[in-house]
């Protein structure tokens, strides 16, 4: 039996090694992180490349399934993606373009706007500095988010036969993975079954994810095209990228095509495409999102903001995008494993039971 003088000792001298470990823990997560920023050119294809294949596997498994060959599955859901990614191009490109011509009259009359509203302001008592509050909420800054990301979906474009080839490998290596990780690792049946639930769990996340963000951001350019505003396309993507951020996301998607209406239409069209963010945020966000999904996947709000600031900082506007998804999947993987499930409680919004 030790003596209370040696566990003092033991654990006096626990302590510095207890520092030097957390020390070395974050050091190595600096150099991981400023490693990551410097290869963001070349992380965001792969990522891209990875959610990608996410959503891709349980059709080619389905095909497969059907008795359809592997390479031909593989070359069918190639050229379903190919087509999807030039429509998709040309639609949102051409939108692009003819919002970019546009902007200058676009500033001008938000400007001409901003001074009718701060002149009726001041003739009701109320003194605003104009030039102040049009240097705060100019065209270029409130849509600076819009253009950004977009522009870095463009970029992303020039990547595309890179990312498809990465789709191409990582879709063959799908199937042979277990077998590989059965062969290597030392218990495999454990290895395998928190790797099987971890998948399972991503694939599910991933195409629950984008199929809803697909539906709002096209339900938006609809309600866009009835109401009459410009580039409805344009802003349907905007809210598809964006709807990958909760909350957050939604709020930033209605700012430029509000303004829009306001500028082009007027207040009531600016105050229906309010709406109609409201109904469909509210929709599928907090109905059919939750009720698919389920709650236990939800993240934190401040773990949301803080993904979105780290994940931006990282890889750029495409990694706002996809800030919260691999937060998500972090979570995922967390959850996977019951020495890890802890950590996966504190990063979501419910509180473990």
């Amino acid at each position: 039996m030790r003596e209370p003088s040696e566990e003092v000792a033991m654990a006096e001298n626990s302590k510095p090694e207890n520092g030097v470990n957390i020390l070395l823990t974050l050091a190595s997560f600096i150099v991981v992180v400023a490693g990551m920023k410097a290869a963001s050119s070349l992380l965001v294809p792969f990522i891209l490349a990875l959610f990608i294949s996410v959503i891709c596997v349980s059709p080619l498994f389905w095909l497969q399934h059907k008795g359809v060959p592997k390479t031909l599955a593989l070359v069918l859901i190639l050229g379903a993606i190919v087509a999807v990614g030039l429509l998709l191009g040309a639609l949102v490109g051409t939108s692009l373009n003819n919002f970019v011509t546009s902007l200058p009259k676009y500033q001008e009359q938000i400007s001409a706007e901003m001074a009718t509203a701060i002149s009726w302001l001041r003739e009701k008592g109320v003194n605003i500095p104009e030039e102040g509050v049009q240097g705060i909420l100019s065209t270029q800054k409130v849509m600076q988010l819009a253009g950004g990301l977009l522009t870095g979906l463009s970029s992303v474009v020039t990547n595309a036969f890179m990312i498809l080839l990465t789709v191409v490998f990582i879709l063959l290596e799908t199937a042979d993975l277990p077998k590989k990780l059965r062969a290597g690792l030392r218990k495999p049946e454990k290895s395998l079954a928190s790797f099987e639930q971890f998948r399972r769990s991503a694939n599910r996340y991933v195409v629950i994810k984008t199929l809803i963000s697909a539906a709002t951001g096209l339900t938006i350019t609809l309600w866009l095209v009835i109401v009459g505003v410009d580039h409805p396309v344009l802003w349907g993507m905007l809210v598809f990228l964006l709807n990958y951020v909760p909350n957050i996301g939604s709020i930033l998607a209605a700012v430029p095509p509000t303004l829009l209406a306001l500028v082009q239409l007027g207040a009531g069209s600016s105050l229906l495409t309010i709406l109609g963010f409201l109904v469909v945020g509210n929709v599928f966000g907090n109905i059919v999102e939750p009720k698919l999904m389920g709650r236990g996947l939800g993240l934190s709000t401040l773990v949301v903001f803080v993904s979105l600031v780290f994940w931006g900082w990282v890889l750029g506007p495409i990694g706002m995008v996809l800030s919260v998804p691999l937060t998500s999947l972090i979570k995922i993987g967390l959850e996977s494993s019951d020495e890890t499930r802890g950590l996966a409680i504190m990063l979501g919004s419910d509180v473990g039971k």
